[in-house]
């Protein structure tokens, strides 16, 4: 690991009491990632949540204890009500929406803004500091545009956090994608990157599961799962999600009887 680059994926180093809940607010997507372990893309079934939904989920996280929500997909801001379901979250606890910031203009930059808050922070996928390094598995032209969407959040004062997927195209380069986001003007603190994992549309990665993953309860419409690494079928902990602290009993009973076997994935 390159100094100052950060571990993406957190809680893995050791099993503990979890206090992030991570919902797919969505499934499809304006971009097809050749690694997307969840198998989004543009022709994706959205498979959504409703705002009703969303709303009773933090309100019963919040009374569980968990202290921070992260939004993903999919691409959130595909759907209408991705902003009354931030601002509903990030009015009560610290809410982090994941995005490849490729459609954060216009009126949906000003929906944004709207909402705009201190617990509200967005967090955008970013692989290189130059399209050499992002765009062979993210997608021809997806680097200016996303870059433009970072450019366009930090003017309206947002701040945005970056996430990276090591990938061959990046491995040799992740020195370089430090310096350009220093000179976006983003701390140390604020890069995160991880492994691929071989989910998904990946062929290729770490092979990761309940065994080898501590949980971070994640949120479908079809469910509870393990963790956001991935919503197949055998990470799902349960179909129903509510109660939610039936799931979380669920979770608790299966990391007492595999805890041994975790490891970090790095």
């Amino acid at each position: 690991m390159l100094p100052g680059i950060q571990e993406s994926t957190p809680g893995l180093s050791s099993p503990a009491p979890q206090r992030k809940l991570w919902i797919y607010t969505n499934f499809d997507c304006n971009l097809r990632c050749s690694y997307c372990c969840a198998a989004s893309s543009p022709r994706a079934a959205r498979r959504a949540l409703e705002l009703e939904t969303v709303g009773k989920l933090v309100d019963e996280a919040l009374a569980l204890g968990f202290d921070a929500l992260f939004f993903t997909g999919g691409e959130p801001f595909l759907l209408e009500g991705i902003y009354d379901m931030l601002a509903y979250s990030s009015q009560r606890v610290q809410t982090t929406v994941l995005t490849n910031a490729m459609l954060l203009r216009g009126k949906r930059l000003d929906k944004l803004g709207a909402i705009q808050n201190e617990r509200l922070h967005l967090q955008v996928s970013l692989d290189g500091g130059c399209p050499e390094h992002h765009d062979p598995y993210r997608g021809a032209g997806s680097w200016v545009r996303t870059v433009e969407g970072i450019r366009n959040l930090q003017g309206r004062g947002h701040r945005v956090r970056l996430a990276t997927t090591q990938t061959p195209a990046n491995y040799a380069h992740l020195s370089e994608l430090c310096q350009f986001h220093r000179e976006l003007d983003i701390p140390e603190e604020d890069h995160f990157v991880r492994p691929m994992a071989k989910r998904g549309f990946s062929s290729t990665g770490l092979e990761v599961g309940k065994s080898t993953l501590a949980p971070e309860v994640t949120i479908t419409l079809d469910g509870v799962y393990w963790h956001p690494l991935s919503t197949d079928p055998d990470m799902r902990v349960s179909a129903r999600v509510f109660p939610l602290s039936e799931a979380l009993c669920r979770v608790q009973a299966e990391l007492e009887a595999s805890q041994s076997t975790l490891k970090p994935f790095t």
